[in-house]
């Protein structure tokens, strides 16, 4: 299985879930900041030229193609048989989670990150950017809080470890630069550590540093 991936919080989604799983897989870098997502050959895997995508060689009955990390998500966890639901009612209620971070905390959390980063531009008036991190930290506050409600009595947030915290986490753990301090939010707060303590997770974010990645792990992938 190959997993084209950048150290992003989309990217950490997939190696944390596959690290969880136990899958096998390699690792296919595509460095966002010299756009190699825009590659004729990447866009034929990953039409929408982001960060991650999934060719799985070895799919039920033929090879599978998967871009966007929650379907990636979706796909290992039925590949695997785990950190999904035994019924649909649970798995639906997983799947409003997942969906809720792909349209909600990724994108708004996506973009108060971008402009947090272009007010901080050499010669720039941070007026120009003043309103748009407002804008986007408003939002993602009261993201925040609405996962704060939802975690508050639960350890997971769908009680049960799943998807859905795969999803959000890495997305929180970059609340530092976004959000300053997490401890107003203490349900959030506990849940963050929680994740942040297992083996997989820890194992996940090593794999994120190049310089670290196993020989044969660099580049390259199926045609």
């Amino acid at each position: 299985m190959w997993v084209y991936y950048f150290p992003t919080p989309n990217g950490w989604k997939v190696s944390i879930a596959l690290e969880e799983m136990g899958l096998p897989y390699e690792l296919s870098i595509v460095n966002i900041l010299e756009n190699e997502q825009l590659d004729p050959g990447y866009l034929r895997i990953s039409p929408n030229g982001r960060i991650p995508a999934l060719v799985d060689e070895a799919g039920p009955g033929e090879p599978i193609i998967i871009f966007e990390s929650g379907a990636i998500l979706q796909y290992l966890a039925r590949k695997s048989g785990r950190f999904y639901a035994d019924t649909e009612a649970r798995r639906c209620w997983i799947d409003a989670w997942v969906f809720w971070q792909m349209a909600g905390l990724g994108p708004m959390a996506g973009q108060l990150s971008w402009f947090i980063r272009f007010s901080q531009v050499p010669d720039r008036d941070p007026r120009d950017s003043s309103y748009p991190i407002h804008r986007y930290r408003k939002e993602v506050r009261r993201l925040y809080d609405v996962l704060e409600r939802q975690l508050t009595g639960r350890a997971f947030i769908c009680d049960d470890y799943s998807i859905a915290d795969m999803a959000s986490w890495p997305w929180v753990h970059q609340y530092h630069h976004q959000m300053g301090e997490i401890e107003e939010f203490p349900a959030i707060a506990a849940w963050y550590r929680r994740i942040a303590e297992r083996p997989a997770v820890q194992r996940a974010l090593e794999m994120a540093r190049p310089d670290i990645l196993p020989a044969g792990s660099r580049g390259g992938g199926p045609p």
